[in-house]
């Protein structure tokens, strides 16, 4: 069998080999070693950088000004999820393969006020010296074709071990209440199963009128907000 710490046997592979039954527990259970590691890695970058938008929030308030986030969310994507990019990408089933392709295993979603509040944490979140970006991509300038808005950074983060230092990729995203709102009502509705294609097509009109008719009122309430603090 193959001790490689990156290797990933299926249990299938473990199944089919000769061994005993105290072999095979065993060959489980280190080949459940490397990955419980490997998403720690994960879970410790999302830890990391959940703490330097908390520090930022804490920051404005301390300035006097509102905090500019709603709430933190953040996930470590599932195997199933992982396994689909595996195999639409054809990425090799290694860790070190995995690490190096998939760049959103870690995802932290930060819900911001205002648009200009996402624009100023992602300024103040980049120029930390230990963050690293990637990719940047603004759905917010630039929206999807159903309307979908956010801002994206793919960055790494280092994290510290016991006897090294990490970089760990991640996914941040940042958007509004509204932008959040319609993006997990979209996710939910998208997929519902077995509707004939013409309430597909009006529903995707709808949904795409809701996206435009959120970002209005998100430049409704930004306007509101300046008008407040310059009156």
């Amino acid at each position: 069998m193959d001790k490689n710490k990156n290797a990933i046997l299926s249990l299938h592979e473990i199944a089919e080999s000769d061994m005993s039954e105290a072999e095979f527990l065993q060959a489980v259970e280190n080949n459940m070693i490397p990955l419980k590691e490997f998403f720690t890695y994960y879970k410790c970058a999302i830890m990391e950088i959940e703490t330097k938008f908390r520090v930022l929030n804490e920051q404005f308030s301390i300035n006097g000004e509102s905090n500019p986030i709603e709430f933190i969310q953040s996930r470590i994507k599932n195997y199933g999820s992982i396994y689909r990019k595996i195999i639409s990408r054809n990425i090799p089933r290694n860790l070190e393969a995995i690490g190096e392709n998939i760049s959103d295993i870690a995802g932290i979603r930060v819900v911001c006020s205002f648009v200009q509040d996402i624009y100023r944490l992602a300024d103040c979140f980049l120029k930390q010296d230990d963050i690293f970006l990637i990719e940047k991509k603004d759905y917010i300038e630039n929206p999807k074709p159903n309307g979908y808005r956010s801002l994206h950074l793919i960055v790494e983060v280092p994290i510290f071990l016991e006897n090294e230092k990490r970089l760990v990729k991640a996914e941040v995203q940042l958007r509004t209440i509204a932008m959040d709102f319609w993006a997990s009502l979209e996710h939910k509705l998208r997929y519902k199963k077995d509707l004939p294609q013409n309430k597909l097509d009006m529903l995707t009109d709808d949904l795409k009128k809701c996206a435009d008719q959120s970002a209005e009122w998100d430049i409704r309430m930004q306007d509101i907000k300046n008008i407040i603090e310059n009156d």
